[in-house]
């Protein structure tokens, strides 16, 4: 049975699927929109996105503007350390953050919902990532948080990651758009 695991960001869950192993391996519904809908998840997935990173790497924190994009983020192969900060203006937890280990041995999920930013730090040699997606991708709509932003505070396992272009120029938390209000 799928196991759903509050966190103290409302909204943000860890889902542990139920992993059935034997001599030849193991098996395991990776997604289930019946199994997610009793447990209050009723969100439509409408793109996946798979990437390959290498240790170190850290990408994010992204989120999307308009619709905004609930994600459910898990790893296919190694392991990464996997952060969602709330950014709902006027949210109880505005400006906290939540990280989780991700890995292809412990199954986790992390299911992130809109107000959300997003990020992840690659721990194993290299890493994929799986993640459905609520909305598609709209580049008009991209935005991001600075990874490294004194206010939040958060504590990547990496003090000098890989990052993108992009990634090294996103805004501090004070100075993103109240794109979400609570």
């Amino acid at each position: 049975m799928t196991t759903v695991h509050k966190t103290p960001l409302k909204g943000v869950l860890v889902i542990e699927p139920q992993v059935h192993r034997d001599e030849r391996g193991f098996f395991l519904e990776s997604y289930s929109a019946r199994t997610l809908r009793e447990h209050g998840i009723t969100t439509t997935f409408i793109q996946d996105n798979h990437s390959r990173s290498v240790q170190g790497t850290l990408r994010g924190l992204h989120y999307q503007t308009g619709a905004g994009q609930v994600k459910l983020v898990r790893v296919l192969s190694g392991a990464i350390f996997d952060v969602a900060v709330d950014i709902r203006w006027g949210s109880p937890t505005f400006g906290q953050w939540f990280g989780e280990v991700l890995s292809a041995d412990n199954f986790r999920q992390l299911y992130i919902p809109v107000g959300f930013a997003h990020g992840f730090c690659v721990l194993s040699e290299t890493a994929d990532v799986a993640y459905k997606c609520s909305s598609y991708y709209a580049p008009a709509d991209e935005r991001g948080l600075a990874w490294n932003d004194p206010t939040l505070a958060i504590q990547w396992p990496v003090s000098a990651p890989i990052l993108s272009a992009r990634d090294q120029r996103h805004p501090l938390l004070p100075d993103i758009g109240r794109d979400f209000v609570v």
